[in-house]
Formats: C-alpha cells, structure tokens, sequence
C-alpha cells in the first residue's frame, strides 16, 4: 500500500464507513449568496456523529484495524474532535480508546470524550508534550496510535465528506476546505481532483495560524507558529503526508483575520441558524474577503464542525 490514499481509497472508505456515519445536508442561504455574491453550497459536517467530521476518519481507521490491534485499544493526542471521534468510533467497536489532551482543550471538549467512554491522560499544550504522554500510552498498553491527520486511512476517511458534497454539487468552479493539520483538506482534495478535475481547491487559515499558506508558499513545511487564534480546530502543522496531497491538488490557501472569522461565523449562526464552531467560519470568512475571486461561481464549503463553547462565543451582547 503507498503511504498517500488516491481516490480509490476514498471510495472504499466511502462503502466501508456508510452504515456508521451521518449523510450530512448540504445547505444553502439566498442570503448568503446576497452578501458573498456567490453561489455557497455548505456541505453540514457540524451534524456529522461528535459534531464534526473527524466521526468520517476515526472510524475508517477503527474499522481497518486487525482482530490484534483492536484487542489492545487505540490511542491519540488531540485537542478536542479527533478526540472525541477516536473515542466514540471505538466505543461503537467495544474498543478501549486512550485520549491525550492538552489541559488548554475546550471544556466542552473535554467533557464529550470522557461521555464516550476513553480514558484521558491531561498534559501540557505543546507537540512535545503530547507526543511524549501518547508513547508512555503506547508502552505502557501495546494500543495502536491512530494520528489525527498524519494516517492513511484518516485522509481516505475524511475524504469521503467532500465526495458526498459532490454527488449533490457535480461541477462546482470552487471548494473550500479549512486547514489544520491538513487531513481533511488533503482527503478533501483527492475527491475533488477526481470529481471535479476543473474545479478550483482552496484551503482555508486564520492569519494568525497560517502555516499552511507558508509552507504552500515556500515549497517546505513551515512550522506553526505558537497560535493565537480563535479557530482552535486549526492549530497543528501539515505533515509530509498531507502536504504531498495539497502541494500537488490544492490552488491556493486563503487566510482570514480574527474580525473576519467572527464576523463569518456570526453570519452563519444568525442566517442559516446552524451552531458552527469558529474553525468551520474560516471558509465562509475567505469567500467574503475574496469576493471577486468567487463572484459569480458555485462554490462549494466544507463546513467542518458545530462543537463550539457556548460559554465562550465570540459574538452576542458583548461582542
């Protein structure tokens, strides 16, 4: 097997996930097209199973797992989604999952992978810190590491969000996809590229994170650098797997300001009257800040997840 899925393996993970995972709405806002001049098609993985569409990846990963593998659990570090995913996708098998997290996560978070059941192991919020906490797991339990966006059968998995998107829009001129790590761009993009070969990809980056854009700028991946943004889904670096994908499928990665990613999400939440978290905004927020870009074009958005901190937003009386 390569290390990099084609879209073959998006396919299988397509065939192999479906009975576990939600067909999520594509939506639309006349509204929205008003105010962006475009044509939006917001394809809801904020309705997907723990809110967000790492359910697709976890649990294309679980369910590729041997019968020894799965005996002995599995294990992640991760801030909140992959988290919460990992740990339902293996409850769903009968499976011990181990979660690390950084004590910085979103209560909210915290609080949905412990109701799934995972034993969590806190640490401090730096890369060195989780990984080191995830090996004494590893050692100390023989549980396989699923990596959030670093793993093949993740990238297959979150691909499949962007194929379902397409078999409701078949010829969009753009699509839209936040980036972090970039596994669900990187999947998203081999979809895309099979589907919709003319279609435009764009990532999607706060300014404030926007290794991404750095490191698809440069040729080499640039480090994150120590983030400052409210789109907390979209902190970590790409990887060596995900960048091969996006350096060879992806245009371009547009990245937004903390005004313009509240300023989407709010417009979201008030319009479409959906909960998104901030990281799923920072698509929309780039259409708005590239208006010509997109004016006139059917432009498709992978809306990336709904589990935002109601304690917390951004927006409001206070806002």
């Amino acid at each position: 097997m390569s290390l990099i899925p084609d879209f073959k393996d998006v396919a299988a993970a397509m065939q192999l996930i479906s009975p576990y995972v939600h067909r999520t709405p594509v939506l639309t806002s006349q509204k929205l097209d008003a105010i962006s001049g475009a044509r939006l098609f917001f394809k809801c993985e904020n309705f997907q199973k723990v809110g967000a569409f790492k359910f697709r990846g976890a649990t294309n990963a679980v369910l590729n797992l041997t019968e020894g593998q799965r005996a002995a659990g599995v294990v992640t570090h991760s801030s909140g989604n992959h988290a919460a995913a990992l740990a339902h996708a293996a409850a769903m098998r009968g499976m011990k999952a181990y979660i690390v997290m950084p004590s910085s996560a979103p209560e909210v978070k915290k609080r949905a992978v412990a109701g799934y059941g995972a034993e969590i192991t806190f640490c401090e919020p730096t890369l060195a810190a989780r990984e080191a906490a995830a090996a004494g797991v590893i050692e100390r339990t023989g549980a396989t590491m699923i990596h959030p966006y670093d793993n093949f059968y993740i990238i297959a998995g979150q691909g499949t969000a962007a194929m379902e998107l397409l078999g409701e829009l078949p010829d969009p001129d753009a699509v839209l996809v936040p980036v972090g790590g970039g596994g669900l761009l990187s999947g998203s993009a081999i979809a895309i590229r099979h589907m919709a070969p003319a279609a435009k990809i764009y990532g999607a980056e706060p300014l404030l994170a926007d290794d991404a854009a750095r490191s698809l700028r440069t040729g080499t991946i640039q480090p994150a650098l120590p983030p400052r943004t409210i789109a907390d889904g979209l902190l970590t670096s790409l990887c060596e797997r995900t960048f091969t994908v996006i350096k060879k499928n992806v245009d371009d990665i547009l990245t937004v300001s903390e005004e313009q990613i509240i300023e989407a999400m709010a417009l979201i939440w008030t319009r479409m009257k959906i909960v998104v978290e901030p990281s799923s905004a920072v698509p929309l927020a780039a259409v708005l800040a590239n208006r010509e870009l997109f004016s006139g074009r059917k432009v498709g958005i992978v809306v990336s997840g709904g589990n935002a901190d109601l304690s917390k937003l951004p927006f409001g009386q206070n806002g």
